[in-house]
């Protein structure tokens, strides 16, 4: 199976050399090996000339914001409608709002402020590619959120500070979820001390800090994701 990897962010540099750009970080989560794998670097204004091009199609997370005017955020929603229908798609938390935003929900800079730590979602709607677990354990990073569900779209797991957490289309192949199971805890920790003081508070970063040491759900999530491209094409 041909995975195109969207990439529309990067990690910070310094942390790069240890844990990996974003698409080794998903090629590691769903298998080096077990895809013909493409980076395209969509935030540097590269799309796939067709969307045929891969059977399914990762979009990562960026800094950036979905309602920001860079040419190549537009550039990428349009894409995405292209898309739709002719190949597996599967988004991660700014992947999760682009796709959101591209098939007609809305995305803004929430009230609530920064999510970030690990954060548990509650299953809500139980779909052929996930297994019976009642809830799953990720790390969160992120200030924006969907606030308005797109058309087609089903909330299939969610907490109390992200209302709509994880999606699932029912008149297309696509998938979002706005945790990160692609990020190890190392490199999640790692993040919040490289935007603590600047982006974070102190005490903000010591709660965040101290949600990591308990089991989390990246391999389940990531078996989710390969169960649901498998079943997509």
């Amino acid at each position: 199976m041909r995975i195109g990897i969207l990439k529309t962010g990067r990690p910070p540099k310094p942390a790069i050399a240890q844990f990996g750009d974003y698409p080794a970080m998903f090629r590691r989560l769903l298998g080096e090996d077990r895809y013909e794998w493409r980076t395209y670097e969509v935030d540097e204004g590269e799309l796939p000339e067709s969307p045929t091009e891969q059977d399914g199609y990762v979009v990562t997370g960026s800094a950036c914001g979905v309602y920001d005017p860079e040419p190549w955020i537009a550039r990428a929603k349009d894409f995405l409608n292209d898309a739709k229908g002719q190949a597996a798609l599967v988004g991660v938390c700014f992947g999760h709002q682009l796709m959101a935003e591209a098939f007609g929900g809305k995305v803004i800079k929430s009230p609530k402020g920064w999510g970030v730590g690990e954060h548990e979602y509650e299953v809500l709607r139980r779909k052929s590619w996930m297994d019976d677990a009642p809830a799953i354990r990720l790390p969160a990073s992120h200030q924006d959120q969907v606030v308005e569900l797109p058309p087609g779209a089903e909330i299939v797991a969610a907490s109390e500070f992200t209302p709509m957490g994880a999606l699932a289309w029912t008149d297309h192949p696509s998938i979002s979820i706005q945790l990160h199971p692609e990020f190890e805890p190392a490199y999640a920790i790692a993040l919040i001390e490289h935007r603590r003081g600047d982006r974070y508070t102190q005490e903000q970063a010591d709660a965040a800090i101290h949600t990591y040491g308990r089991p989390d759900d990246r391999g389940r999530v990531g078996g989710w994701i390969r169960n649901f491209l498998k079943g997509a094409t």
